[in-house]
């Protein structure tokens, strides 16, 4: 189970290139509470999560990232990652070369590692059985473990992969880009049911990006928040995204 704790957003700008994405955003995230993002095209959420994670493309020009006190920004993402972060990406990489099971077994042992010094790192046959579990959650047949990492991997094969990497490490805040994009409806209740899965077992903190209501229909989010213009403009529960199915974004835009 995560460790309590809590993810703090200050003031954050980000910019890519000369361009300001996120204008001043704050939002603060305990551990087992979940928290969804809707907002339109071009409102900054996913540069939200980028940056959050520290990729190198996303330049924060301003404000504060604190987890359990500690400023995170100055941090490369490997380090922020053992920290217990983690990012479920809307478009994963595909990586020749590198299959998908030695790279979440080294991956788990780096973040074990971090956690504690003495922890004994999963050797091949230790880990097989464990990531072969969460495969078969995901609906995903037990030959993926020797594939390339997302190598061809349909688009919904690679979201329900990122959640079988989040079972696995554990995080203390997941952060997940869109993970419903792209998958039908029986794809979309095996994927909701990973995320929901790990949520009540570990207690992780969650931040989830959507552009659909239709996720909700499988998780109960603590709090939705409706991002405009690299800002939260609107914050409530499920009614409203409720709201916001039924009357649009544009109610909420320069508020």
């Amino acid at each position: 189970m995560s460790k309590t704790g809590q993810l703090q957003i200050d003031g954050l700008k980000v910019a890519i290139g000369k361009k300001d994405i996120i204008k001043g955003l704050n939002l603060k995230i305990k551990s087992g509470e979940m928290h969804i993002i809707m907002g339109p095209n071009g409102s900054g959420k996913s540069t939200l999560l980028n940056a959050l994670m520290g990729h190198p493309g996303y330049v924060v020009t301003a404000g504060k990232v604190l987890l359990d006190g500690k400023d995170i920004l100055g941090l490369t993402p490997d380090k922020r990652a053992k920290m217990g972060l983690f990012l479920a990406f809307q478009y994963p990489r595909e990586i020749q070369g590198v299959t998908f099971g030695n790279f979440l077994r080294l991956a788990a042992n780096a973040v074990g590692k971090a956690k504690d010094k003495n922890s004994k790192p999963y050797g091949p046959m230790d880990f097989y059985p464990v990531i072969k579990g969460r495969l078969e959650a995901m609906k995903l047949d037990s030959n993926f473990i020797g594939r390339g990492l997302n190598e061809g991997f349909s688009g919904g094969e690679k979201k329900r992969a990122e959640i079988v990497q989040m079972g696995i490490l554990k995080p203390r805040f997941a952060m997940l880009d869109e993970i419903d994009s792209g998958l039908d409806i029986d794809a979309l209740k095996v994927a909701a049911k990973g995320i929901q899965d790990v949520f009540k077992t570990d207690k992780p903190g969650m931040l989830i990006i959507t552009h659909y209501e239709r996720i909700l229909k499988h998780l109960t989010p603590d709090f939705i928040h409706v991002m405009a213009d690299g800002k939260i403009v609107k914050s409530g529960g499920v009614e409203l995204a409720k709201r916001l199915e039924k009357e649009g974004y544009d109610k909420f835009i320069g508020l």
